[in-house]
């Protein structure tokens, strides 16, 4: 059993300010040099990259369906021998999606507290709070943070209306200069934005100031029985993976599976032009290819490259925006079309709505497998799927998997943790396909 302080950040809505909010708690107490573990509830790369930056360390999904609750629990266990405070962002509104932010919340006994966008309430503020936190009992609330607000008289009339076992932690003035710019997908990638690092303290300076005197985060207990360490599979085979702005959609604790598998990893960047390094096996993960379509197409070798390894049936693995970069066409969301890598028979377009969303459960040749889906582009393409995705949730979204040769494509983002068995049996290349 070991403990840490840690606080979970909900809201009752998505843009609200979870994201700068916990941003900024990470970035305060990491700069008084206390160890910051953060976490982000659900399937998202985006905000964990600026989470990352905030924090410095690689921030880790917690998903009860795609990991589970052991696999949580490990992850939670282990950030609570290392670090001072861990923080975990949640997802949408707190009671929001199945799992919800406020499930994950319960089965670990996380304190909530939730951000509200204050810039438009009054004593509304108060009962919104209030239904929160009395909603479901059996999740922990340790009181409410106000964003947005308008002056110190504003914030002290949120904080009159609260009940005293809700008490207000921080009101956070409104300020469009610490705003984040977006894109489809959500927020641009972290490593786009050149001056992320003064963002950053801009925020942690707000809250800093809007900080309520005598706040303490609790410590929560996190226990363990640590599982075996999968077979090193693995061990003996170099997998390349494509990391850059254009693949950047991986989550830490696929790679982490990689390596516990025994296999060596060799990253590169197509956009910087590097080559495809000598490998017996290949990942392309998902990112915004269509926002890098002239420089990839203008790679020297990089599509001969990825042809010459098809040819070898060795292992590939191209997940959403991967899978993109091989069709023969993608058009991009202003209508121009790019030649792509033509390994792939088809073609996407971008559109300007998202036009899939939801947690995924698909099974492989090799195993179950579960991921999400969320995406802008549509695809068209002469293959018949070998298989076609459900989801838990029961929406409409069920992504078709594509067998092409050694190549395995669907729009799925993996976590390979949900079935490690089946990610070492597909990249040591022994399931066979006409």
């Amino acid at each position: 059993m070991t403990t840490c302080p840690a606080l979970f950040i909900s809201a009752p809505s998505s843009g609200s300010g979870k994201t700068s909010i916990t941003a900024a708690i990470a970035r305060s107490h990491a700069r008084r040099g206390e160890r910051v573990r953060v976490f982000k509830t659900g399937p998202d790369f985006l905000d964990p990259m600026l989470l990352e930056r905030a924090s410095g360390h690689p921030v880790y999904q917690l998903d009860l369906f795609m990991g589970g609750f052991t696999h949580c629990q490990g992850l939670l266990a282990a950030a609570a021998r290392e670090a001072d405070l861990i923080l975990v962002e949640g997802v949408m509104g707190l009671f929001d999606g199945a799992p919800s932010s406020a499930d994950l919340a319960a089965a670990f006994g996380l304190p909530v507290a939730c951000v509200i966008d204050a810039s438009a309430m009054a004593q509304t503020f108060a009962a919104l709070a209030t239904g929160l936190a009395r909603f479901r009992p059996e999740v922990r609330h340790c009181g409410v943070i106000a964003n947005r607000v308008a002056s110190a008289a504003h914030g002290r009339m949120l904080g009159e209306g609260l009940p005293g076992d809700l008490p207000l932690v921080a009101a956070v003035s409104r300020n469009a200069a610490l705003s984040l710019p977006e894109r489809h997908l959500g927020l641009v990638q972290a490593e786009e934005l050149p001056r992320l690092h003064e963002l950053l303290d801009g925020w942690a300076d707000a809250w800093d100031a809007a900080l309520m005197p005598g706040l303490r985060i609790a410590a929560v207990a996190f226990d363990h029985q640590p599982e075996p360490a999968p077979q090193r599979r693995l061990a003996g085979r170099r997998i390349a993976i494509a990391r850059d702005a254009a693949f950047g959609f991986i989550y830490p604790a696929n790679v982490d599976l990689l390596r516990a598998l025994g296999a060596e990893l060799q990253f590169f960047s197509p956009l910087q032009h590097q080559p495809l390094p000598d490998c017996d096996a290949l990942w392309l993960p998902g990112g915004y290819p269509e926002l890098h379509a002239a420089t990839l197409a203008a790679h020297p070798t990089l599509w001969a490259s990825l042809r010459a390894h098809a040819d070898a049936t060795k292992p590939l693995l191209a997940e959403c925006g991967g899978m993109l970069a091989l069709l023969d066409t993608l058009t991009d969301a202003n209508g121009r079309p790019h030649r792509m890598a033509g390994l792939l028979p088809g073609q996407a377009r971008v559109h300007h709505r998202f036009a899939a969303l939801g947690l995924q459960a698909l099974d492989w040749p090799e195993g179950p497998l579960r991921g999400h889906s969320y995406h802008y582009s549509t695809l068209d393409t002469p293959l018949a799927p070998i298989a076609t995705a459900t989801n838990p949730n029961g929406g409409t979204t069920a992504e078709a998997l594509y067998q092409h040769g050694p190549l395995r494509a669907s729009y799925v983002h993996h976590y390979f943790p949900s079935n490690p068995d089946a990610v070492a049996d597909f990249f040591l290349g022994t399931t066979r396909h006409a």
